[in-house]
């Protein structure tokens, strides 16, 4: 049986400033030079696919390059809805991934800088754009056909590394539309899954691994600061029993789902514990079970799996280096982690991977590559260990 731990990461890789700015220009309406945007998409894919090769991880995607963001990309392929403005304090109550830390942590939410995923404090917002359904939700293929051939094209002279296509669960849809059309909300989180299953088998029929990215499933229960924890297991749940419909007859070996806190630079002390969360997450109709394993909350939870067991022939995928800071983590580090959770679930079970998406979550690309280079080198490291742990405990036997 091998010990050779497996690298990936969770997603979103860095790009360019003009590939960001003729991204974020397509999806904000402004006019934009179609050609060159598809020019610039495709060059930037090859790239991101050759470094990551030349990195040395195992399982690469496509950097999530061509998508203004890891969820709100849907809003160019999927319809039925529409933005509406309103003043603070008006129309539909916004839900926070910060809710509950906002309470004890007020000081740190207020001002005017921006940017606080980046360390920054929230912005204060004039106007507060919300996303309203208003009729039968509907999917445009287009843009994950794009993606697809453009991953494709990138891949043709690569081989021996398993490629994956992320794609947004149905909760964190569900947080940022609101259901004005639907009967209930539960029958609103279906008709979600319907239109994002047609992504989630175009990913499937191209012959990619899915990721489910699924942060709701663990950041959702700072947005509810009212509900008990048993009150939002069984939230959860509901989601998880959505999304396992949405990916009905998909085999489960070709799923992975990756689940977080929020990748906020902010105090996270109510996050939801791993323990509490982690047997829904099993639930999941997937084979790898990528979590946040890094980050100062929750690097101890390690210990979760001396009482919760994988399922019979999964993979856990936990985040050895993080988005949390720009310190490069020491690949002796890295292999500290993983080797803590290889003596549990055995390396066979085990991949190293990021907490989440790196690229828009470091200072820099430089710094992003040099955190993946300590993750790859701290698989290898953490490999020999567990190695040698197995071949003295063989002689002893």
């Amino acid at each position: 049986m091998s010990t050779r731990i497996r690298a990936t990461h969770a997603g979103a890789l860095p790009r360019t400033a003009e590939l960001t700015n003729l991204i974020r220009n397509q999806a904000s309406g402004t006019a934009t030079d179609t050609a060159q945007l598809e020019s610039a998409l495709s060059a930037a894919v090859k790239d991101a696919v050759q470094r990551q090769v030349e990195c040395g991880l195992d399982s690469i995607n496509d950097g999530e390059l061509s998508k203004s963001n890891f969820m709100h990309y849907v809003t160019s392929r999927v319809s039925g809805f529409e933005v509406r403005e309103y003043a603070p304090g008006e129309g539909p109550a916004p839900l926070s991934i910060t809710a509950r830390d906002k309470v004890k942590f007020p000081d740190f939410f207020t001002g005017d800088r921006g940017g606080f995923a980046s360390g920054g404090k929230e912005a204060v917002r004039r106007m507060i754009r919300a996303h309203v359904c208003t009729k039968p939700l509907a999917y445009d293929a287009t843009e994950i056909r794009r993606d697809i051939a453009n991953f494709k094209a990138a891949l043709t002279d690569v081989s021996g590394h398993a490629p994956f296509l992320p794609s947004v669960t149905l909760g964190v849809i569900e947080h940022w539309m609101t259901n004005e059309y639907y009967k209930s909300q539960e029958e609103f989180l279906y008709a979600i899954g319907e239109v994002m299953r047609e992504e989630y088998k175009a990913i499937i029929d191209a012959g990619f691994m899915l990721q489910i990215d699924d942060p709701d499933l663990a950041d959702g229960w700072q947005m509810y600061p009212d509900m008990t924890v048993e009150d939002y297991r069984k939230y959860a749940m509901v989601r998880v029993e959505a999304l396992n419909h949405a990916l009905r007859g998909i085999p489960q070996e070709k799923v992975r789902i990756h689940v977080c806190w929020g990748s906020y630079h902010g105090p996270h002390e109510f996050d939801l514990p791993l323990k509490d969360i982690v047997d829904v997450l099993f639930k999941v109709n997937a084979s790898e079970f990528s979590i946040e394993a890094a980050n100062p909350r929750h690097e101890h939870e390690w210990k979760v799996f001396e009482d919760f067991k994988l399922p019979e022939g999964t993979s856990l995928a936990p985040g050895v280096v993080g988005h949390c800071t720009d310190f490069i983590e020491h690949p002796e580090a890295v292999a500290q982690r993983l080797v803590r959770y290889g003596e549990l679930i055995g390396a066979e079970n085990l991949i190293a991977s990021t907490d989440c998406g790196l690229g828009n979550r470091t200072a820099t690309p430089t710094i992003c590559w040099a955190k993946m280079d300590s993750l790859v080198e701290g698989a290898r490291l953490a490999s020999e260990a567990l190695a040698l742990q197995g071949s003295r405990r063989s002689r002893v036997a």
